[in-house]
């Protein structure tokens, strides 16, 4: 049975759906077989991994309004043990239809248990909201991983977020966890990148990972070639950057394979 860990973050900006696509890719060349969901209206995971969301005709949305099955949503990509369960512009719409439903919050949990024993690891990539479908990825998911830009601001509506997980775990999902808190968006040459560094391992000490994710031009530029960094430059930071957060989530949860599969060369 997968793993299934939900990136979330309110605040927009925070390298949240390019840790989502990052982070399922390197598990996948790490030979872990990965689902992708995009369960944010704007679908960029899904246009950032090489899909067209106007092209889309079944994806998250239709699995959990109309109860189509997942596997006939779910898309094959490009990376080997990589699978995407797409969004459409049409999920924007799904929290109010959602609104009248028996069991509201746990739509996604019901589509993603039909799935879950084809995956080792199962990442969601939620919307920049707290809204019902955010709601519906936390009831689903084992854990969850909340991206922090080092940058001005990092730490407002940290709280909120928190504050939603608590509630989520005491109403609705007590497993949920926090797998981690990741530092994004890092230039070591800024005061400022270090001093958000120093102040959200301070205040939030082990939920921080140790691996941080430098800004990297060409982590940027992948999605506008609809790849993942890995695919794109698996030399570059940006892909050893994830690799090592992938590595470490593999280690945390005591997945290493026994065969040690779990090495990808590149040069550092």
């Amino acid at each position: 049975m997968s793993k299934i860990i939900a990136l979330a973050n309110q605040k927009g900006g925070v390298g949240k759906t390019t840790s989502s696509i990052n982070l399922a890719a390197s598990l996948a060349v790490l030979e872990y077989r990965t689902l992708l969901v995009d369960a944010d209206p704007q679908a960029n995971s899904t246009s950032g991994i090489g899909f067209d969301p106007r092209t889309i005709k079944e994806s998250i949305y239709e699995c959990i309004i109309n109860d189509v099955d997942p596997m006939d949503a779910i898309q094959k990509t490009d990376t080997p043990n990589l699978d995407l369960l797409p969004a459409h512009i049409d999920l924007v719409g799904a929290e109010i239809e959602m609104i009248n439903l028996t069991d509201r919050e746990y739509k996604m949990r019901a589509v993603l248990a039909k799935v879950r024993d084809n995956y080792d690891f199962i990442i969601i990539d939620c919307s920049p909201s707290l809204g019902l479908i955010t709601i519906n990825a936390l009831t689903a998911a084992n854990s969850v991983i909340i991206p922090v830009q080092c940058e001005y601001f990092a730490l407002e509506g940290l709280g909120k977020l928190l504050n939603t997980i608590k509630i989520v775990q005491s109403r609705l999902n007590t497993d949920l966890e926090i797998e981690g808190i990741l530092l994004t968006m890092y230039d070591v040459r800024l005061r400022l990148s270090n001093q958000v560094v120093e102040e959200v391992k301070t205040h939030f000490q082990d939920l921080v990972f140790d691996t941080i994710i430098q800004r990297n031009t060409r982590l940027s530029e992948a999605p506008s070639y609809g790849v993942s960094v890995i695919m794109h430059d698996a030399n570059c930071k940006g892909s050893i950057n994830y690799l090592n957060l992938a590595r470490e989530i593999i280690r945390k949860n005591g997945l290493v394979k026994e065969d040690g599969n779990n090495k990808v060369t590149v040069n550092s």
